[in-house]
């Protein structure tokens, strides 16, 4: 590693046009697209390593990715320049930093943050990223109750997807919470030290069942219990979900 300089890219993207982060066989995805343009513009193959892999048509207001070169960047403006005229409109790339050699973008995370955007009344404008509540409504304070309960708990088998790869589905989740905010409307933010597949979508999906009145708060405990992903409610679209923040420790930083 003595010999390889890492860098640290930070960037965005709207998630609707890809199938996800992770690269993969005979699809458009985000990192696939990065990779590309880096490739083209530094004239040698360069492979990024992301924070998470966000699923097909979930957005990032914060994604994190590392790559290795052999010799220091000279410009970082004109690279950033260049790269965001070939990624499209789609994707931005925000900035690129000088990481320690051994700075892991994903490994060395010390939490993620997830926000899943809601509206009230049908709109033309939100609709692209954010779902529009049921006529009857919901009740956010039994919500909000019942996502309490997911800071008590680590293992949340049942909000994972079925035959996951994951080695393990405990996550230590530190914040969740349904709010109405000034700038950013209605929407539940979520922190953990690390997410499974399709997790927040499916705990969305359950808390929503419980403002609708389907489950109550036993139930949802019972749920979580039963690590049982058939227990828990549906996946909500992934739209209006937002990777919204990851934190380092700053010592990975030249």
């Amino acid at each position: 590693m003595e010999n390889v300089c890492r860098y640290f890219m930070r960037l965005s993207y709207n998630g609707a046009p890809f199938h996800g982060w992770q690269s993969q066989p005979n699809a458009v995805t985000v990192q696939s697209t990065i990779e590309a343009a880096l490739s083209t513009i530094l004239r040698q193959t360069v492979a990024i390593t992301g924070a998470g892999r966000t699923d097909t048509g979930v957005n990032a207001r914060v994604m994190m990715a590392h790559f290795d070169l052999p010799e220091p960047i000279a410009d970082y403006d004109t690279l950033i320049h260049s790269l965001n005229h070939l990624v499209g409109h789609d994707i931005a790339i925000e900035s690129i930093f000088p990481v320690r050699p051994d700075a892991h973008a994903r490994f060395d995370a010390t939490s993620r943050t997830y926000k899943y955007f809601v509206h009230r009344g049908k709109s033309p404008f939100r609709q692209m990223f954010s779902w529009q509540l049921p006529d009857k409504g919901l009740d956010f304070e039994a919500m909000n109750r019942a996502a309490k309960i997911l800071l008590t708990v680590d293992d949340f088998t049942s909000f994972s997807k079925l035959h996951s790869a994951a080695k393990t589905n405990i996550c230590h989740v530190t914040e969740a919470e349904w709010r109405n905010e000034p700038e950013t409307g209605i929407s539940f933010t979520i922190t953990a030290d690390r997410f499974l597949r399709n997790m927040v979508r499916a705990v969305v999906g359950t808390l929503v069942d419980v403002g609708r009145g389907k489950i109550s708060l036993d139930d949802f405990r019972r749920i979580i219990d039963a690590r049982d992903r058939c227990e828990a409610g549906t996946s909500m679209p992934p739209h209006p979900l937002f990777l919204w923040n990851i934190t380092y420790p700053s010592d990975i930083l030249i």
